[in-house]
């Protein structure tokens, strides 16, 4: 995918000029002086049209949209710091394929987003990322090692590598909340049912949906649950299975490895019988989602299951939930969103509740969580090439993701304020996206806002005030090794393809329950035995948090 140069001109200078006023500075020049006073001077004197841009920057970050060419927020961020900016749009849900592609042209970006916090070690390897000096940090990223140290203090050295260190570790504080268990209510309703508590009271509901007619078409086409919902069913027998990485568990006082414990054999005979009983998506195979936006459940959406554990909970608003404030300054309630949307837009009479984990036979519950390490940002090799750059991308970045003036840090987020969006109260608690980007999905990556990384500070917004109301913050299921050995990048891609096959071809029966002892002793001799060494070193230094 082609990056996009985004470079000013002349006929951006009013634009510039407005967004002096409603944005104000972001640190110090590379000179020292105050970045403000020269911004106001530079604007004025109209210099910075035919200045020559200090440094061209490339960045990639977490983008639902490609950043167009006249994005309003990096026209201001390059007049700012005197830079040059390059976008590479990389679609998020292809991100690894399309960064390493690009990598293995011999391109490297500036501003280096490393989205599965295992691959850093990998990129390190391959000698693709500039090491960043932790005075460099603290100099130039105050305000970003600031609140790494205030609120994230365990992970603060996650990014070193043989003593130097290479990524800042973006820790995500709503990761706090598991993912939600989420059910049809209106599917329990017609059934006479309750939300299921036990493994044995989720079986029951289960297998009404599949064979009690819940849709009332009179066709046997609905069924329990899928792909999603089958982690729900191992976590209340303490582990999680399917996921886009190995799920570490802690036991005995070291790591395990989640899907070989013995527990998930009894797991794997419920899930069986289910699918031979006909109670799970015969098409679970492939996955909730069915293409687009990564967290909708299709195949919730499309009324083929009753249960489902997939999304975050901002991913199942429904309508009323909180009380918002709409455009005119008004409380307002909050309207559905994603899953639930799409879902009433389908089914218009379909409603959605949240349900507590399950528990298993030994009292075991669980979700899986996300880590609260959700990536690394790190500089690529070339920008140490060039003297202060890395140090401009520093400053860019603190500017972009830590802010500590209220006012400037919600422009970083959210554009401009009287055009994109302004204050609910002087409290300057919560904010109000006017018309028409209340309405507009991920404006911000169209303008240019909202690209730097996440800082580990809980957002106040109403929609977290809400979430923290539903109990999200118990029963999640984390991976207990949050970061990359060598052999887990050497043998852990094909160890997820291992994993993943003996799990379906035993739920589908293609191999007998007891297959899986013979999986356990082929996964160990793949490379696991060694992968759960190394795993295992790496907790005894770094311990439980």
């Amino acid at each position: 995918m082609a990056a996009k140069k985004l470079r000013r001109g002349g006929s951006a200078l009013l634009l510039i000029a407005v967004l002096a006023i409603v944005v104000s500075g972001c640190g110090d020049n590379a000179d020292g002086t105050d970045a403000d006073n020269v911004h106001v001077s530079a604007v004025s004197t109209d210099a910075s049209a035919s200045d020559t841009p200090l440094y061209d920057i490339s960045w990639t970050m977490h983008q639902n949209f490609p950043v167009t060419e006249d994005a309003e927020m990096v026209r201001y961020l390059e007049q700012k710091f005197n830079v040059n900016l390059t976008f590479w749009n990389l679609e998020n849900n292809k991100y690894e394929a399309l960064l390493d592609m690009k990598l293995a042209q011999g391109a490297i970006p500036d501003l280096f987003r490393i989205r599965q916090p295992q691959d850093l070690l990998k990129y390190e390897q391959q000698g693709v990322l500039a090491e960043i000096p932790q005075e460099m940090l603290e100099k130039y990223a105050p305000n970003l090692m600031k609140a790494l140290r205030d609120h994230a203090p365990d992970y603060q050295n996650y990014g070193v590598i043989d003593g130097k260190y290479y990524g800042i570790p973006v820790i995500n504080p709503t990761n706090i909340y598991r993912i939600p268990v989420v059910y049809r209510q209106d599917w329990l309703d017609k059934l006479g049912l309750s939300v299921p508590q036990t493994l044995a009271e989720f079986e029951k509901v289960i297998y009404a949906f599949s064979n009690e007619d819940p849709d009332g078409n009179g066709i046997k086409d609905t069924y329990g649950l899928s792909s999603e919902g089958m982690n729900v069913v191992f976590g209340a027998f303490g582990q999680i299975v399917f996921a886009d990485q190995l799920y570490f568990g802690v036991k005995d006082g070291g790591l395990v490895v989640g899907a070989l414990q013995p527990e998930m054999k009894e797991a794997l005979q419920y899930l069986s019988k289910w699918y031979q009983d006909g109670v799970i998506d015969p098409t679970f195979i492939t996955g909730e989602n069915k293409g687009g936006y990564k967290h909708l459940s299709h195949s919730f959406i499309n009324g083929t299951i009753g249960m489902t554990s997939m999304g975050n909970y901002y991913h199942w608003i429904q309508d009323g939930d909180y009380l918002k404030w709409n455009s005119n300054g008004e409380e307002v309630p909050v309207e559905a969103t994603f899953n639930v949307k799409e879902l009433t837009a389908v089914h218009p009479d379909a409603r959605i509740v949240f349900g507590r984990p399950f528990s298993g036979p030994e009292g075991k519950r669980g979700s899986k969580a996300y880590d609260m390490l959700m990536s690394f940002t790190a500089i690529g090799a070339d920008a140490a090439k060039e003297p202060g750059k890395r140090e401009m991308i520093l400053r860019l970045l603190d500017c972009m993701s830590a802010n500590p003036d209220p006012d400037e840090a919600a422009s970083m987020k959210y554009g401009i304020q009287g055009t994109h969006w302004q204050w609910a109260s002087p409290a300057k608690d919560d904010v109000i996206i006017r018309p028409p980007y209340d309405h507009t999905f991920s404006y911000q990556n169209q303008i240019g806002a909202g690209l730097g990384m996440t800082v580990p500070t809980m957002p106040t917004e109403r929609r977290e005030k809400w979430a923290a109301t539903l109990g999200l913050d118990q029963d999640g299921i984390y991976n207990a090794l949050e970061v990359a050995t060598p052999s887990l990048i050497k043998y852990g891609s094909d160890l997820i393809k291992l994993k993943n096959k003996a799990y379906i071809s035993i739920i589908t029966g293609d191999k007998p329950v007891d297959y899986f002892d013979t999986f356990v002793k082929e996964f160990m001799a793949a490379g696991g035995t060694q992968v759960l060494r190394e795993a295992n070193d790496w907790y005894k230094e770094h311990g439980e948090k």
